[in-house]
């Protein structure tokens, strides 16, 4: 697993998408049991402790972002040298990550004001422009990937996507008031926002017990993994039939899968891959999202000339902004997300304009460079932090360590 975010219309397709944080997007896995070690990615293992405080406590020690610095020495899988420059670069990049809220908010309120405006004066219509479906499966992916950051503690990265999913929702309300989304459809999708948003706060402050969190962890997967072969499927129709058959059979799959997983009729391996599924089909169906906008700007280049330059470069910032904390965490999945996000999503949106014309030279190279600029300096400054003499020891980490 990014003017408000560009609708990416499939046609004719059952799915048009627009783009959330993923990561945002992206989008993102649902970790192992608090016994066990969980890959805090960028791979360094680190044990996941229970988070479970007292109202007291929580009153005065807020619950603690995971991090390096939370795993003991015979728990690290490298040396993690916890002098000032450690702690400086861990401080620095959760603000990163928590500054990304600014581009993601300013990729979707222009959406939610157009909106209001239409609604106001009378023109409902307008508002069937925006496919409920496509916000639909946003929704899912930021409530997965919800989960995954709020079971980390990863405060910043639960704040933007608590952000997609509110920003998200607003908009899907207001296709209901217009009645461009049923009405049966948007009451289940209020009680599901409504339960995700309540038991992923009661989860990261550790007021909810396992036996109430594992359904969720059900739904979230099973619905994860019945979309993300569908959302595929749809984006080259018509070049393959418009059917839901990938979506029915997957769903069928990853039911029996998870019941599986859950009687015990699984290993270990099996049942730890299954729980970090989820996480994994919202990063997977955010990176696909800038897959289908660029087979759509292939099938149809004039529509490119619809896109905005900004909008793009909005998504490439925000992206961006929480590749450094992903990196930091050592978080694979976060960082594979961010990066694909960042890198096509946004920049090669823009190289697409650029090679049709929409865009000025001096725009999209000095946009490149700024990026390629800003990744060398996270790469420097996360080696630095870590008493690395090279970035790519950081990379190696990132990518084998286990």
């Amino acid at each position: 697993m990014a003017a408000a975010p560009p609708t990416l219309r499939l046609r004719p397709s059952l799915f048009s998408f627009r783009l959330s944080p993923p990561y945002v997007c992206p989008p993102l896995i649902l970790p192992p049991p608090s016994s066990q070690l969980v890959r805090a990615q960028t791979f360094a293992l680190v044990p996941l402790r229970s988070c479970r405080i007292t109202l007291n406590q929580f009153f005065s020690d807020p619950p603690h972002r995971r991090s390096p610095l939370s795993a003991s020495s015979s728990d690290t899988v490298h040396p993690v040298d916890k002098g000032s420059k450690f702690h400086e670069w861990d401080s620095i990049s959760a603000k990163f990550a928590g500054a990304a809220n600014v581009p993601f908010l300013l990729l979707q309120l222009p959406q939610i004001v157009l909106n209001a405006r239409n609604l106001l004066s009378g023109n409902n219509a307008a508002l069937f422009a925006v496919p409920w479906l496509g916000m639909l499966t946003g929704l899912l992916g930021n409530l997965s990937l919800l989960s995954y950051f709020a079971k980390k503690k990863e405060t910043e990265a639960v704040v933007v996507q608590t952000l997609g999913v509110v920003s998200t929702y607003a908009v899907i309300a207001q296709l209901a008031m217009a009645e461009a989304m049923p009405l049966p459809q948007f009451l289940a999708t209020s009680i599901v926002v409504a339960s995700g948003l309540i038991l992923n706060c009661l989860n990261y402050f550790g007021w909810l017990h396992e036996a109430i969190w594992s359904p969720w962890e059900d739904f979230i997967t099973i619905g994860g993994l019945a979309v993300l072969p569908q959302v595929m499927w749809s984006t080259f129709v018509p070049l393959v039939p418009n059917s839901i058959l990938p979506g029915a059979v997957s769903f069928t799959l990853a039911t029996a899968i998870v019941a599986m997983a859950r009687s015990g009729k699984l290993s270990e391996k099996g049942t730890k891959f299954v729980s970090s599924m989820s996480g994994w089909t919202a990063t997977l169906l955010f990176m696909w999202m800038p897959v289908a906008q660029m087979w759509t700007n292939y099938l149809n280049p004039d529509n490119i000339r619809g896109l905005s330059a900004f909008t793009m470069l909005l998504a490439m910032m925000g992206n961006g902004l929480m590749i450094p904390r992903a990196l930091f965490i050592r978080d694979f999945m976060w960082f594979t997300g961010s990066a694909w996000a960042s890198f096509l999503q946004g920049w090669g949106n823009l190289f697409c304009m650029y090679c049709f014309n929409t865009i000025s030279r001096e725009f999209f190279f000095g946009t490149t460079i700024g990026l390629l600029l800003w990744i060398g300096m996270v790469l420097w400054r996360d080696a630095v932090a870590y008493g690395y003499s090279s970035p790519l020891k950081s990379i190696k980490e990132l990518i084998f360590a286990h």
